[in-house]
């Protein structure tokens, strides 16, 4: 077996997503697997350079795993010629301009949506890029999780018929942080800092919808900080000046039509925090993060509206759950293995920059449409 290793910035790697899905469920698991293989025996082994802010975390991070390579200097580590790749995890406004010391540096860059805080940066991004000659790539982890892999195989195989509409559930209630901790980093409901459910989660819905569904043509959104006051890290009180709930309509290609909810003020009654259903002539489904159950046509009930009756039915008893017929492995893993094998070994990586520049264009136009109260058309994008 031949090693090839290869030099991972992770920036950002304190942070709640860097260290947990990024570093240890993604990058310390391949080292774990025996690294990326290639069709000729190659292995890629990922060499993490720890990046940040904090030189007492970043230092106990690297102890906990058994890692050396750490810094709180970007450029020093961007100077550094055995670091191929960089990735970034920060907070949404410091991203644009490391991306942008990465591109120069030579380096690919992979990074966490939001690419950027408007479009014309994000656009931007992705023609320096292309000018570099760099290959690049966003988190899009939605993508491979088992729930919406099972869905897509339903799309793939025809079982919907003509698809009608998608409505999706998304969120839960994050605590305040006065008598519990906020289990979400304060920023978030900091429009100031770049927090905002828009820009966190329209960039998801945008490559979901475009990727199982179709483009998106138009949206609708109405949004609100229901929660005006909440307490930071530090157990100071603070005013919520982003929106912590988005009530969206998307209009799609071949006249689907999608409506998606995403709250962080919603106590979940669903089976997971993130539900879609699908309507087709043919049948319907539901998918969440793991599981998929689908109802056809021929099988369909025949409900009949009587309030004045209990319901004698078990509406969820009638649907048949979608067997999972592979293994499914971690999806941010499985995504950075293909972004790996990309760099690597030149294979197909759709999901670059001008993808997440679509993800970024879908939550400023939503963002547009809440503020002028008015249907917001989706120009398409071209680098």
């Amino acid at each position: 077996m031949t090693r090839r290793p290869i030099g991972i910035i992770v920036n950002g790697v304190t942070g709640r997503m860097g260290y947990r899905q990024h570093l240890v469920r993604s990058l310390l698991a391949i080292r774990e697997q025996g690294g990326v293989a290639l069709p000729d025996g190659t292995r890629i082994w990922p060499e993490p350079v720890l990046v940040g802010r904090n030189e007492a975390k970043l230092r106990e991070v690297a102890t906990r795993h058994g890692l050396t390579e750490w810094t709180t200097d970007l450029s020093a580590a961007l100077a550094r010629d055995d670091v191929e790749i960089y990735f970034d995890s920060q907070v949404t406004q410091q991203r644009e301009k490391a991306i942008r010391q990465a591109i120069e540096a030579g380096k690919h860059v992979y990074t966490e949506k939001p690419l950027a805080e408007e479009t014309d940066a994000a656009l931007d991004l992705a023609r320096v890029a292309d000018a570099a000659g760099i290959r690049t790539g966003v988190v899009q982890d939605k993508l491979f999780l088992p729930g919406l892999r099972k869905l897509k195989r339903l799309v793939d195989g025809g079982f919907f018929g003509r698809i009608l509409s998608v409505r999706g559930e998304f969120g839960y209630w994050v605590f305040e942080g006065d008598w519990q901790p906020a289990q979400r980093p304060s920023w978030n409901y900091r429009a100031e800092d770049g927090g905002g459910i828009v820009v966190d989660m329209f960039p998801h819905w945008h490559y979901v919808l475009e990727e199982l569904f179709g483009p998106v043509r138009a949206v609708s959104a109405v949004i609100a900080t229901h929660i005006p006051e909440r307490v930071d890290e530090a157990g100071r009180g603070y005013p919520a000046t982003a929106d912590d709930a988005a009530y969206g309509t998307f209009e799609l290609a071949g006249g689907i039509v999608a409506q998606l909810n995403s709250s962080w003020c919603v106590r979940v009654n669903r089976d997971e925090l993130v539900e879609f259903q699908v309507d087709g002539t043919e049948g319907s489904a539901v998918a969440g993060l793991r599981n998929c159950k689908v109802q056809h046509r021929a099988v369909t009930p025949k409900p009949v509206w009587n309030p004045d009756l209990p319901a004698t039915e078990n509406f969820r008893d009638q649907w048949t759950a979608v067997p999972d017929n592979e293994e499914f492995d971690n999806g941010f893993k499985v995504q950075w293995e293909a972004f790996l094998r990309h760099v690597v070994a030149g294979e197909p990586f759709r999901w670059d920059f001008l993808a997440g520049a679509r993800g970024v264009q879908l939550a400023e136009l939503g963002l547009r449409s809440a503020r002028e109260g008015r249907r917001v058309e989706v120009p398409e994008l071209r680098r």
